[in-house]
């Protein structure tokens, strides 16, 4: 079977190899617990202020840049 690289037999072989380690594990069930949080204690409230408008304000700068690349006329 030569249309199989070394390298891309290595990483099937690899990913066969975790497949069949995770169908061999078992699988554990989690015990009945409190139930959680009740909805407006301070430990139910995810904030959403940092991470969210650093990843908006990379993704309005690159969207940003590949339309200016766009406009530009190439150097060809």
């Amino acid at each position: 079977m030569k249309i199989l690289t070394p390298a891309l037999r290595l990483v099937l072989s690899a990913a066969g190899v975790c497949l069949l380690a995770g169908a061999f594990t078992p699988v554990l069930a989690q015990g009945p617990g409190s139930g959680g949080p009740t909805p407006g204690t301070p430990a139910a409230e995810v904030p959403i202020d940092g991470g969210a408008s650093l990843l908006l304000a990379g993704g309005a700068a690159y969207g940003l840049k590949r339309l200016r690349d766009r406009k530009r006329p190439s150097a060809e």
